[in-house]
């Protein structure tokens, strides 16, 4: 019975699930095409809300791209780890069999094999904490896009409303400026887009960012319960096992010390039957001499006989 708790395929679960949202949001966006372009394309005095949605969508696809990278090698180092906890249920001879050795998972089992082998003290806590800092380096550019990503979408709109506010401006001065208002609607129609855009994109981001920590944690976690399940009793000694250990050793002495007084108790028995059964040979030896001597002295008298001196 598995006695691990892991989902081995979250990562590829939660990949199949950021394409199927993308594809919806396509389907949604080709079916609402009209007016995505008129929010986004049509009447555009200036390129200043292409500019800005597209850098926020430049900056969400980058970190996209990121995610999905690290979910592919999540993915792997799930399908090393099920595979390792299979080999260790299985009881088989090499642990790393169809293991990757470049997994985490092989590479802790080789680091603790390594430090084992050259008694030294493996410090579990210290390998945990060194692998956690490694991987939180992997998600430093995912975590800062999605800090920044909304706060795009608001500079899109403090952009966009000072444009109106010169459109407006410049109507003021003019009563009849045409291009003033023209301004002052191009600035509310890009502050407006800048913002979906920004949401949009951090909702999409922002969940699958935190689908990507849980990812993250769900592959940690069962590094570590592979090292104390089954690594940990391989190769760490520490005092509390030692002690359990050299128990386990008096009992056994204890059992044997036993078993060798019940043995001695029946090489005594035996030792004494044995005497009795040599005691009771030499008295029949005696006696048969005795018959002997008799038997030879009745055939000299029979047969008148002299002693040879």
């Amino acid at each position: 019975m598995q006695i691990i708790t892991f989902r081995s395929h979250f990562s590829r679960n939660t990949l199949l699930l950021m394409f199927l949202l993308a594809a919806i949001a396509a389907s949604i966006s080709i079916w609402k095409f009209d007016l995505i372009q008129t929010v986004y394309f049509k009447d555009q005095l200036t390129a200043t809300g292409w500019i800005i949605n597209g850098s926020i969508v430049a900056l969400f696809l980058l970190g996209i791209t990121r995610i999905i990278g690290i979910f592919l090698s999540y993915s792997r180092e799930e399908a090393a780890t099920a595979r390792f906890i299979r080999n260790q249920e299985e009881e088989a001879e090499d642990p790393l069999n169809q293991v990757p050795r470049n997994s985490i998972i092989a590479r802790r089992y080789l680091v603790m094999e390594r430090l084992f082998n050259a008694n030294s003290p493996i410090n579990q806590g210290a390998l945990a904490a060194t692998l956690l800092a490694n991987e939180s380096t992997r998600t430093s550019l995912p975590k800062y896009i999605s800090n920044i990503l909304i706060l795009t979408g608001v500079f899109g709109t403090i952009v966009s409303l000072s444009l109106a506010l010169l459109g407006a401006s410049d109507l003021l001065e003019n009563a009849v400026d045409v291009g003033g208002m023209g301004l002052v609607i191009h600035g509310m129609s890009t502050a407006l887009s800048t913002t979906i855009t920004a949401i949009v994109c951090y909702l999409f981001f922002g969940y699958f960012y935190l689908k990507l920590t849980d990812a993250q944690t769900n592959l940690l976690s069962a590094i570590e319960q592979v090292t104390t399940t089954y690594l940990a009793p391989r190769f760490v000694m520490e005092q509390e096992t030692t002690l359990y250990e050299f128990t386990g050793l008096v009992r056994s002495l204890q059992s044997l010390v036993k078993q060798m007084q019940a043995s001695q108790q029946v090489i005594t028995r035996a030792e004494t039957r044995l005497l009795n059964a040599i005691d009771e040979y030499q008295g029949q030896l005696a006696e048969n001499h005795k018959n002997q001597a008799t038997i030879i002295s009745l055939l000299k008298r029979g047969f008148r006989l002299r002693d040879r001196e």
